[in-house]
């Protein structure tokens, strides 16, 4: 089996009938093509029983999380070269199933999958890292299958979080001036225009729906004097925002609670944010989602929903969930585009009153976490699994490469209840949300 690095390549240029965009090296130290581009690194033959037992993302998603693939060289040049083949980017020249089955047809390339299985070896492939591969149960979105859900991708170990996400402990898009800015500046200027959008003023009752660490309530109460609640689904948040809370003498001024947004029944609340939670919600219950916030407000009450948004398709009911997404990341998560969202809210009663668009912002904001995670990888490995941390590599240096190529984006929804006869209660100048 010499030379495997060169055999595989040509099987892939075959199959995908253009040149392979990053160089192969395999288990047997042999390498192939393009020089001087980002090096694919099989590490043991295992990856390619993985790929045949499960072809395209998912198995080249286990590959990746058990270790037996990387790369060497610039992560974000490789998965860019790589986008087309594995995400079925929408500019890609020919999907890969497609160009696939158009193979298979033609005795060659029979020849050479043939060939593949040899340089596989066993046919039978390994379980995945069974302690980074969320399994299902039970109905979608009842709230113990929200929970687990939930549970998966945050109760990793809050010191493990702490490394990615720097002092500020704030897990969505932040806000930046320049990509010079520091993040933790663009964290606290996020954390500062949800504020002002939601007009937020001393005595106010703001509900965090979806509170993480606590960083949105903290801010809130200490730099505009409102009582707040916080909710959140993972203790592990809960512990560490309650403790931060004691800590910065807010405890008289600030509530966290293990909490479903569906179970909340003490309102009403003069504003409500709910920021990097609505992916989590579904598209079955957005509505519902949409709903109980309104029925939560004050008439008169601001809603900030800060989501993640994917482009439109042209068939909406045939949208999959990304399955390493799924799977190993946010299991259950779905996004949808900002007009559906939109039209969401507004069924619901909201005056939709400001869309901001802040696509380019999450990905330097990705790029941050990246650059944090590697600075600090085997801390990180050691807090959580190696594993893990591959996972949390890879999905956002892919997701960071996704907002700058506009195939997802990120939108900041600022709605009102807006009382009769119609006084939204918002300055007339767009954008002057303290006039």
């Amino acid at each position: 089996m010499a030379d495997a690095a060169g055999r595989l390549t040509k099987l892939a240029e075959e199959v995908l009938g253009a040149p392979l965009p990053v160089r192969i090296r395999a288990w047997d130290r042999s390498e192939s093509g393009p020089p001087g581009a980002p090096t694919l690194v099989i590490r043991h033959r295992r990856a390619l029983r993985r790929l045949l037992f499960k072809p395209g993302e998912l198995g080249l998603a286990r590959a990746w999380v058990a270790g037996d693939l990387d790369i060497d060289g610039d992560l974000y040049e490789a998965l860019d070269r790589l986008a087309g083949l594995i995400w079925e980017r929408s500019d890609a020249p020919k999907p890969p199933r497609a160009a696939l089955v158009r193979a298979l047809a033609r005795p060659e390339i029979r020849a050479a999958a043939r060939e593949m299985l040899a340089l596989a070896g066993a046919p039978v492939p390994p379980t995945p890292p069974a302690e980074e591969l969320r399994r299902r149960r039970g109905p979608l979105h009842t709230l113990r299958r929200d929970k687990e859900a939930i549970s998966h991708h945050y109760d990793v170990g809050n010191d493990f979080y702490a490394l990615v996400l720097g002092p500020s402990m704030v897990y969505s898009c932040a806000y930046w001036e320049s990509p010079q800015a520091t993040l933790e500046d663009a964290q606290r200027d996020k954390l500062d225009l949800i504020c002002r959008k939601l007009g937020l003023r001393e005595g106010q009752r703001l509900l965090d729906v979806g509170c993480g660490w606590g960083s949105m309530v903290l801010h809130a109460a200490r730099e505009y004097d409102v009582r707040a609640v916080g909710i959140t689904l993972s203790e592990e948040q809960a512990g560490f925002a309650r403790k931060r809370i004691a800590e910065a003498g807010l405890a008289d001024r600030i509530e966290i609670r293990v909490q479903d947004y569906r179970e909340i029944h003490d309102e009403p609340f003069d504003a409500i944010s709910s920021v990097g939670m609505a992916e989590h919600v579904g598209r079955t219950q957005y509505a519902e989602y949409a709903d109980a916030l309104y029925s939560l407000l004050k008439p008169g009450g601001r809603l900030l929903n800060h989501q993640i948004a994917r482009r439109p398709v042209v068939d909406e009911e045939a949208y999959h969930v990304d399955e390493f997404i799924d799977r190993y990341v946010f299991p259950d998560g779905e996004l949808a585009p900002v007009g559906r969202t939109v039209g969401q809210l507004e069924e619901a009663g909201f005056e939709v009153r400001d869309v901001e668009a802040i696509r380019e912002h999450y990905a330097l904001t990705l790029r941050s976490w990246v650059d944090n995670l590697e600075r600090h990888w085997d801390e990180a490995a050691r807090l959580t699994s190696p594993g893990r941390a591959r996972v949390w590599r890879l999905y956002m240096a892919a997701s960071a490469l996704s907002f700058e190529r506009n195939r997802i984006g990120v939108n900041q929804v600022l709605a009102v209840r807006t009382p009769e006869p119609g006084d939204a209660g918002v300055p007339l100048r767009a954008r002057d949300w303290t006039g």
